[in-house]
C-alpha cells in the first residue's frame, strides 16, 4: 500500500513539473527579444448579395488581382429594372396630373383637395422611384479598394439571398505585422520602433517598424496588441505568414 502511494505521489509530482516547465514560457515571455507575428492585411471583407437574385457574372477567379472601382460581381436584376421603370413611368403620370390639376386650380374648375392629392401621388411615386434605384444599384457590386481575392464561395447562375457570401477579398497594400508584446516593453517600446522579422514560410528577414500600439493590457497574461509594417515591398509576402519578430530590448 506504502508503495502504491508512493508512486502516486512521484507521478504527481512530476506532472507537476511537467505542467510547470510547459507554462514558463508564457509565465516569461520574449527574455531574448523574440516574438511571434502574423502579417495581415489592413483591410479583409466579405462581399455578399445585398437582394435576393441570381449572379449573371463573377468576372474574377481566386488569386486575381483587382483595382478600386473594378466590377466584382453582377446580378441578374432585369425584374428590378422593370420595376424601376414602372415606377419612373407612375412618377411621369403623376407629375402630368399635378400640372393638370394645378392649371384647374387656377381657373376654380377642381377644389383645393384634389390638387393635394395629386401632389401627394406625385411624392409617393417618387419615392418608390428613388427606392427601386437604389435597389438597382446594388445589381453591380464594384472593389472598395485595390487588392485580391482570397475566396469564392459563390458560382455564376447561383441564386442568393439577401446576405449571403460572394467572397472574400483581401488589400493588396502594405501588409501588417499583429503581434502580442509584454506589457513591460512599454517602458520603452513606442510607435517607430525598429524591428526586424523572419518570416517562416520565406526563409527571409526583413525589416520593419512598430506602427501602433494596443489601447488596452491583457491582466492575464500582462501583455498588449502592437502592429507593425514590413519596410520593404516583397510580392513574395502574403497575409497569412508568420514569423519571428526580434527586438533590441534594453537591459
Amino acid at each position: 500500500m506504502w508503495q502504491a502511494n508512493r508512486f502516486f505521489v512521484v507521478a504527481a509530482l512530476g506532472l507537476l513539473s511537467q505542467g510547470a516547465i510547459a507554462a514558463s514560457p508564457a509565465a516569461a515571455p520574449a527574455t531574448d527579444g523574440r516574438i511571434r507575428a502574423q502579417l495581415m492585411s489592413r483591410a479583409a471583407v466579405t462581399i455578399s448579395s445585398e437582394l435576393p437574385a441570381k449572379i449573371a457574372r463573377l468576372p474574377l477567379e481566386e488569386g486575381a488581382a483587382f483595382s478600386k472601382g473594378q466590377t466584382l460581381v453582377e446580378f441578374d436584376c432585369s425584374t428590378y429594372r422593370a420595376q424601376m421603370n414602372k415606377a419612373q413611368a407612375s412618377l411621369d403620370a403623376a407629375q402630368q396630373l399635378v400640372k393638370v390639376n394645378t392649371r384647374l386650380a387656377e381657373l376654380n374648375s377642381i377644389g383645393a383637395l384634389e390638387l393635394t392629392q395629386a401632389q401627394g401621388k406625385a411624392k409617393e411615386s417618387a419615392a418608390e422611384l428613388s427606392y427601386m434605384r437604389s435597389t438597382v444599384q446594388k445589381c453591380v457590386i464594384v472593389a472598395p479598394f485595390a487588392g485580391r481575392v482570397a475566396k469564392r464561395t459563390a458560382a455564376p447562375y447561383q441564386y442568393l439571398n439577401t446576405g449571403m457570401a460572394v467572397m472574400d477579398i483581401v488589400d493588396s497594400g502594405p501588409l501588417e505585422l499583429r503581434m502580442l508584446v509584454p506589457s513591460r516593453w512599454l517602458a520603452w517600446l513606442k510607435p517607430g520602433q525598429r524591428f526586424t522579422v523572419q518570416v517562416d514560410e520565406l526563409g527571409r528577414s526583413f525589416p520593419a517598424s512598430i506602427v501602433r500600439l494596443g489601447a488596452r493590457i491583457d491582466p492575464v497574461s500582462q501583455s498588449i496588441a502592437a502592429s507593425g509594417r514590413i519596410e520593404a515591398q516583397d510580392a513574395a509576402l502574403l497575409p497569412g505568414m508568420s514569423g519571428w519578430a526580434t527586438f533590441a530590448v534594453p537591459k
